[in-house]
């Protein structure tokens, strides 16, 4: 029997009391474990030597946590110094794989979370990478050119002795696109004396870079939703969608949604967000983001006509039946999932990297609303990132349609085997649930066949 205390298994409950004891203070960390461990019950009940043999246990220490200093001098050449991180959570389905960071809310904790959930996300993609992630506390806005590539080369100078392509393959995250993975791949060379293209991923397309990787993590997040669409005999055709943020995953899963036929009416940035009933032009959005790295507040005097902006307030009081947090962790709270409940929400798939908090995806069950998790729904662009080190390992290059019809593939296989995965251990239609299992389930055979407990 699934007997729980405080929620969990009461074979992992005290497991995760030593995890949060353990790791004082980290309480995305904290977060994420609970998340994971609470999907957990019927597996321990079936397969109890997932807890016999500590390999649970086991999964929720890192193999590796590298904490350095990145001194770095700014244009009036004042000495700056910021903190880096690495953390090389797991390896035994492959090299450790996982974006970089840059963000002054970055610390330990951050990214072990971070970490912790690319272990799984990277386990359902099927393929043969690890979990990692790393970053710094350095706030990019703001910063020259010049300071971002001298930032970058230090950041580089220590790390590269942990990295390579067996090893720790690296890519971007929010604060790190193909400028600075250039800046940090040039100095990874420059050091080496050696063009190890398969070292860094989110490189640019001239030097070993991989077609659809900018679009990879927004369109596959609605991949993704078109697949629990297809599985209710639905399609995005007319349907009304939110997607917070503005930057790469925002953008592209607004271009994918408008290319299945779904209007997206309302994005945003850490100023406001702004409403248009037309559906966003991207055009527009690509300009003040991609080009001058404006602000969201641009969008209504580049537009003009009925397009709105709404300053210091949440996305999610915009009715939609779609929504899409593509922003940061824990950016949907109780408040603002009821809101969306309220306005007629009925699918929310994540983007970003757990947006969504625990009272939120409380009532989201509560209410029926269907809810893919970032570990499932986002993991196109870790998908795109292993297609683009299966170039770089074959000297070779794919075409925009062939790699991404690759990860429409990809994400229609997570998607299933998140669907079997929570059937199986009944949970019927539970994404969560399924989504958390499988990953599991493929990280911890692996770890018991090669003797890693």
């Amino acid at each position: 029997m699934n007997r729980k205390v405080n929620g969990l298994h009461e074979k992992l409950h005290d497991l995760y009391e030593e995890v949060a004891k353990r790791n004082a203070g980290e309480t995305e960390f904290h977060q994420s474990v609970y998340e994971v461990l609470n999907s957990l019950g019927p597996v321990v009940e079936k397969h109890p030597e997932y807890v016999d043999s500590e390999v649970i246990r086991r999964l929720c220490e890192p193999e590796r946590q590298i904490i350095f200093r990145v001194p770095w001098v700014d244009d009036r050449g004042t000495v700056q110094i910021n903190r880096g991180f690495r953390v090389e959570f797991n390896s035994a389905l492959g090299p450790f794989k996982g974006g970089l960071r840059f963000h002054p809310s970055v610390y330990l904790g951050i990214v072990k979370f971070l970490g912790f959930e690319q272990i799984f996300k990277n386990s359902l993609t099927g393929m043969p990478i690890g979990g990692g992630k790393g970053g710094a506390d350095f706030d990019p806005k703001g910063r020259s050119d010049s300071e971002i590539m001298r930032f970058c080369q230090s950041f580089m100078t220590e790390l590269y002795r942990h990295l390579g392509e067996y090893t720790d393959v690296p890519a971007g995250d929010a604060g790190v696109g193909t400028r600075e993975i250039g800046y940090l791949f040039g100095q990874y060379k420059r050091i080496t004396n050696r063009y190890e293209s398969g070292t860094l991923t989110g490189k640019g397309l001239t030097w070993g870079g991989s077609q659809v990787r900018t679009e990879a993590t927004g369109y596959g997040t609605v991949f993704f939703v078109n697949e629990i669409l297809k599985a209710n005999n639905d399609t995005f055709e007319g349907k009304r969608a939110v997607v917070s943020g503005s930057g790469n995953v925002a953008i592209y899963a607004i271009e994918k949604i408008q290319e299945l036929g779904g209007t997206v009416v309302a994005c945003s940035d850490s100023s406001g967000y702004v409403v248009d009933e037309k559906g966003i032009d991207l055009d527009v959005l690509k300009e003040i983001k991609e080009v001058r790295r404006g602000r969201i507040a641009d969008y209504v005097e580049m537009r003009g006509g009925t397009a709105e902006f709404v300053a210091d307030r949440n996305v999610w009081d915009v009715p939609c039946e779609i929504a899409i947090p593509c922003a940061t962790q824990n950016e949907i709270n109780g408040d603002e999932a009821l809101a969306l409940i309220e306005n007629g929400c009925r699918v929310v798939a994540e983007g970003a990297n757990m947006p969504c908090s625990p009272t939120a995806l409380k009532h989201f069950a509560n209410a029926g609303v269907t809810f893919a998790p970032g570990k499932a729904a986002n993991a196109g662009g870790v998908a795109t990132s292993a297609l683009e080190m299966q170039q770089n390992a074959s000297r070779d290059s794919w075409t925009f349609v062939e790699t991404e019809q690759r990860l429409e593939q990809i994400m229609r296989r997570i998607h299933n085997r998140c669907l079997v995965t929570a059937e199986e251990y009944g949970q019927p239609g539970n994404y969560v649930a399924g989504a958390n299992i499988a990953g599991f389930i493929r990280v911890a055979d692996a770890m018991l066949a090669l003797g890693l407990v």
